[in-house]
């Protein structure tokens, strides 16, 4: 819906938020003071952009054009009916007037994504290969997953993203949106080939800039880490999206596709199955494929939101809390209730309430266990998951950053015990 506030300043939301009213749309971004900006790490964009408070959450507020800026209100929308990782349109804002009656440019308010950061804030000192070829893949996974919708996105770059930590991993979203366009009937190879040749390029030439300034490893080399995004897109497309021929006798192949695209993350709506006119030959193509078989399996059993590697090492604690108190027999979702009720929520509550906007719950779960096994491996014993939640909080999470935007003055905590249930506590064993 569109509303118009005062003579001249025009909102476009899906619903206003009053608090909007409050920000100094009569000075230009670049002007704005601390009073108005929240202090969140800022990748490097073409556009004037800043962040700012509003009613207990925040927001990316950036100048551009009209057109662009309700084009890509627009874009962003429909991406995320798709479920596609992407930040949220919060409103378009036109019609700004500075205190001389000048005309200001119009904004594009969109909702911080938290815990997320550019990819210059996910190193302290330089960037090393490991992160940074972890960074190239969790690119080239959305690119495949933006391909598949039929999005053409213009200008991919490490720049245009936004990262999440996902259990040793990253998940990428998708922040700028002005350059991209939707093909309802799909890309064209020269499409998609062009969309990788942007991210060669451009990735190349990020890395550069970070070398070139001493912010990137030695070891680390560009070039191959630009052309790592073309070779895991084309792997991840190729198992998504590939052909598949075998002798009729190897059927038990199917079911064996069907697995690996479970195990990148991937769920099967259809599957298009034909057999050769000898009769000797199958031919399988998964028709639609959909992300987040994990994340989905998690949230339905459990309620929990997490990212796609992150459900799945939740899960499998999960399937190892079974096995270890003999639930394997019991309804999946009952053992599931009886997990987080007991383990998960546990550890989370443990936290001090001033450490918890270090990392989102799911990923200090996971860095829990990690921490746990590491320990368990040096001490060759099976370290309480009590103790190895103490040792992480001290020893670890109070000397992490910040990843979300606390719009709380800190509060001091006190550490809670973790309860234990069952037979001889789960949590000091397996």
């Amino acid at each position: 819906m569109s509303d118009t506030f005062g003579e001249t300043l025009s909102i476009t939301a899906a619903t206003v938020d009053p608090a909007l009213l409050d920000l100094p749309w009569s000075v230009p971004l670049e002007q704005w003071t601390a009073e108005h900006i929240a202090a969140l790490p800022k990748g490097i964009s073409r556009h004037v952009v800043r962040f700012a408070n509003l009613s207990g959450y925040v927001v990316a507020v950036k100048e551009t054009s009209t057109d662009l800026a309700q084009r890509e209100y627009e874009m962003l929308r429909t991406l995320q009916r798709m479920d596609v990782p992407c930040v949220e349109p919060v409103a378009v804002i036109s019609g700004r007037l500075d205190e001389s009656g000048s005309e200001l440019e119009t904004v594009l308010v969109t909702r911080h994504l938290r815990f997320s950061l550019p990819y210059r804030a996910l190193f302290s000192q330089t960037l090393r290969p490991d992160t940074a070829t972890r960074l190239a893949d969790a690119l080239a996974l959305l690119l495949v997953r933006l391909h598949i919708v039929g999005f053409f996105w213009g200008d991919v770059s490490l720049s245009n993203t936004l990262f999440r930590r996902d259990a040793g991993a990253f998940a990428a979203y998708l922040v700028d949106a002005e350059t991209g366009k939707l093909y309802p009937g799909g890309l064209s190879k020269g499409q998609r080939e062009n969309d990788l040749e942007v991210a060669r390029v451009n990735i190349a030439g990020e890395l550069m800039d970070l070398a070139a300034g001493g912010q990137a490893d030695e070891d680390l080399d560009p070039l191959d880490t630009s052309e790592r995004i073309v070779s895991q897109y084309r792997m991840l497309w190729n198992e998504l999206m590939g052909r598949e021929s075998f002798a009729s006798s190897e059927r038990w192949r199917i079911n064996e596709r069907v697995d690996r695209l479970n195990a990148l993350g991937f769920d099967i709506e259809e599957l298009s199955i034909r057999t050769g006119q000898s009769g000797r030959e199958v031919v399988i193509q998964p028709k639609v494929v959909d992300a987040g078989h994990h994340t989905r399996r998690l949230l339905r059993l459990t309620g929990l939101d997490a990212e796609e590697n992150q459900a799945r090492r939740l899960l499998n604690d999960l399937d190892q809390w079974r096995h270890a108190f003999g639930r394997t027999d019991m309804d999946e979702e009952m053992a599931a209730h009886e997990w987080v009720a007991g383990v998960f929520e546990p550890v989370i509550r443990s936290i001090p309430r001033d450490l918890r906007g270090k990392l989102e719950p799911a990923e200090v779960f996971h860095q829990v266990l990690e921490h746990r096994w590491f320990m368990s491996q040096r001490q060759s014993r099976d370290v309480p998951l009590a103790e190895a939640l103490n040792s992480y909080v001290e020893d670890i999470l109070r000397h992490r950053r910040d990843e979300a935007a606390l719009l709380e003055p800190v509060t001091g905590s006190v550490t809670l015990p973790i309860r234990t249930q069952g037979p001889e506590d789960w949590r000091t064993g397996v």
